[in-house]
């Protein structure tokens, strides 16, 4: 595995791999590896001749409250974890070279952000679109790998790629989950023992969820109202919110059909957890 710091030479390495007819996978991280993230580079390696994970905390995408110079970062340890995973190109650039100059353009995400985590969160999405649009043109992927935990991103992201025209295709990876069903969190190591046992039921609830639908429920609040009751039975945390939405557009529906997402953010003591599951019906 090599790593590059500067996006002139990896732009310059990606040209030289496309001119050799070598396909490039790309899995954009904020650092701080966790199985997740090692998830994407296993599914990339199983399409790709060469696999690039960039490494770089976006400040863009930082609301008001939300400190950028705290969020977590263990470079080393991410180095080694991305070597071992099978990794060949490391692209960690600095900020400065992200960022040199004033932005003279900037982006705004119109649709699929008014819902979810999306409406606590005004202009981080935009910092997402403007971050991976540099980062699809510095690294010209093929193929770029993105998990479902965090399904509104994806949903947002493909709207990005349609809208402008990437040449490249988007790839969903499944949720990792603990044996419990818990989604697989850097956020997780927040939670104490109690707390990481009824964590458990967020998932759970999901499925609940997908049952009722399964069955042929169409009342949307009757399905949110059976979540949100088995979470309150199940573990103390407070509910951010439940909703069942269009996927990927991410829109009210008077009934489920199509694909639809069941999706849900939960606070504990010291850590926010969001879950989601897609089903197709």
């Amino acid at each position: 595995m090599i790593t590059i710091t500067t996006k002139q030479e990896m732009q310059q390495l990606a040209k030289q791999h496309k001119a050799e007819g070598k396909s490039i996978g790309f899995v954009p991280t904020m650092g701080y590896l966790h199985v997740g993230h090692l998830k994407l580079v296993k599914e990339a390696k199983k399409s790709n001749d060469i696999i690039i994970m960039s490494i770089f905390v976006n400040p863009l995408q930082f609301g008001p409250g939300e400190d950028y110079d705290a969020y977590p970062r263990n470079p080393e340890r991410d180095k080694q974890l991305a070597e071992e995973a099978g990794v060949d190109i490391l692209f960690m650039p600095s900020l400065e070279n992200m960022y040199r100059n004033e932005k003279s353009i900037g982006m705004t995400v119109l649709r699929r952000t008014n819902a979810l985590c999306g409406i606590n969160r005004p202009g981080h999405f935009d910092g997402v679109v403007m971050v991976l649009s540099k980062l699809f043109n510095i690294i010209l992927p093929d193929r770029a790998y993105f998990g479902l935990k965090d399904a509104q991103q994806f949903a947002v992201v493909s709207g990005l790629v349609e809208d402008l025209d990437f040449p490249l295709k988007l790839v969903p990876v499944e949720t990792v989950r603990e044996s419990s069903g818990l989604a697989v969190s850097s956020r997780n190591v927040y939670l104490n023992d109690k707390e990481r046992i009824q964590a458990a039921a967020i998932y759970k609830s999901l499925q609940k969820a997908k049952e009722l639908i399964s069955n042929g429920v169409q009342d949307i609040e009757a399905i949110i109202g059976e979540v949100k009751d088995y979470m309150k039975a199940n573990m103390k945390a407070d509910i951010d919110y439940v909703e069942l939405l269009s996927f990927p557009e991410l829109e009210q529906i008077a009934s489920p059909k199509g694909k639809v997402i069941i999706a849900a953010a939960v606070k504990f003591s010291k850590a926010r957890l969001i879950d989601n599951i897609i089903i197709d019906i």
